[in-house]
């Protein structure tokens, strides 16, 4: 889960909402960049095991590749609003832009892992500023109503398609060679950037420059929400690492069949984000929540009742599901209950906090996973965690029931 927008409730399904050419590029462009945001988290994760191999790491070492993204998103995310009011949010997000793409670069170039880190690091970072940055944009180029509802689910379809997007990728590419993972960034994000440079609209910097108020989070929806998020994020990715390692290492399979065996773990959350305000709005965000925290605490309490099936249908499929099952009910639910009731000068730094909880979801699970791996006997105890942080998402989201 990467920073995604997602389409407010109550959109008209009828309602006919006509874009000219230029707007339309503008979309297009700002939703590329989710795409990529996106990507960038499913390739890495299907290179872990080439990587590791690679510089001699254990799944602790590489496991950084994965975190230090998380970790750049996560420290600049609450930045970032100052930044683009001090200087504009069309040359932050340029410039951000123009980042990620040396950045790509200097990947491709590396010569271990430290270096390798220290780019995805640099790329959270950037990605921190052009994806809030983006949607801010948005919502200032599309008017409140169903051209922004549309808009809106637009760009999120791209965020949810870019992890598909990069499982595939990444299985393609590493059959090349594993410098192609860091450098195919560049070209896009080249494209992205001189796009950008035409369409997006010029305003000037100079608003007021705040961090977001921390006291935010003393309003039970808010921090409630956030707390669930973070554990979809951080035990979705933590125990796809745990089964990465396992395809490549007890099964055997190459890079490109663990892409393909994980398909079901993506795939799904794409297809259903354009039904997302329909499904609140017969089913409500609340139990949309609960289900949402219970179907992937179901997987992986299968999971960690029997780690060591030899058998994929049987063994790691039931889990990719039921965990693909909660994202779809509570992906947009929980973005929707973050912000729901509060005043529109407080909507934005709430978003950034609910998205800074996202990516300390798994900056937080993802060593501690890594560090059962390469230390403990089998996968059992690193289960044991993700399974208990699961618990505490469904704590979580029973609250927020208890408190409606």
């Amino acid at each position: 889960m990467t920073a995604t927008a997602v389409p407010p409730t109550g959109a008209a399904p009828g309602a006919r909402v006509s874009w000219d050419a230029r707007q339309w590029s503008r979309l297009l462009v700002l939703s590329g960049n989710m795409l990529l945001d996106a990507i960038e988290v499913s390739v890495i994760l299907i290179a872990l095991p080439t990587l590791a191999a690679r510089f001699g790491l254990t799944p602790f070492g590489v496991q950084w590749m994965m975190t230090g993204f998380a970790l750049g998103f996560a420290a600049l995310l609450l930045l970032g609003p100052v930044l683009c009011a001090r200087i504009g949010r069309r040359r932050a997000y340029l410039g951000a832009m123009l980042l990620f793409g040396v950045a790509s670069l200097a990947g491709g170039l590396a010569g271990g892992p430290a270096l390798l880190i220290a780019v995805r690091v640099v790329k959270g970072c950037c990605a921190a500023l052009t994806a809030p940055t983006g949607l801010a944009i948005i919502n200032d180029l599309f008017p409140e109503g169903p051209e922004r509802r549309r808009a809106l689910s637009v760009y999120s379809l791209f965020g949810a398609a870019g992890f598909t997007a990069g499982l595939l990728l990444a299985g393609g590419l590493l059959e090349a060679d594993w410098r192609w993972v860091f450098v195919f960034p560049a070209p896009v994000a080249l494209v992205l950037l001189v796009a950008g440079a035409f369409v997006l609209p010029r305003e000037q910097g100079g608003g007021p420059a705040r961090l977001p108020r921390l006291a935010l989070l003393r309003r039970g929806p808010l921090l409630r929400s956030a707390l669930g998020a973070a554990s979809l994020n951080g035990t979705y990715q933590a125990v796809l690492v745990v089964m990465v390692f396992r395809m490549a290492d007890d099964f055997g399979w190459s890079p490109w069949l663990s892409a393909l065996a994980l398909l079901p773990a993506c795939v799904p959350l794409a297809l259903s984000v354009p039904f997302a305000g329909r499904f609140i709005a017969r089913y409500g965000s609340a139990r949309l929540v609960t289900l949402g925290a219970l179907f992937p605490l179901l997987g992986y309490v299968l999971y960690l009742a029997r780690p060591d099936s030899g058998s994929y249908p049987l063994g790691m499929l039931p889990v990719l599901l039921l965990v693909e099952a909660g994202f779809c009910c509570a992906f947009v639910a929980l973005n929707t209950r973050a912000t729901e009731g509060l005043d529109p000068a407080d909507r934005g730094a709430a978003v950034s906090l609910y998205q800074a909880a996202v990516q300390w979801g798994a900056a937080l699970l993802l060593p501690a996973v890594g560090l059962l791996l390469t230390h403990a006997r089998g996968p059992r105890p690193a289960l044991a965690l993700v399974t208990a942080a699961g618990a505490l998402g469904l704590v979580a989201a029973l609250a927020r029931r208890t408190a409606r």
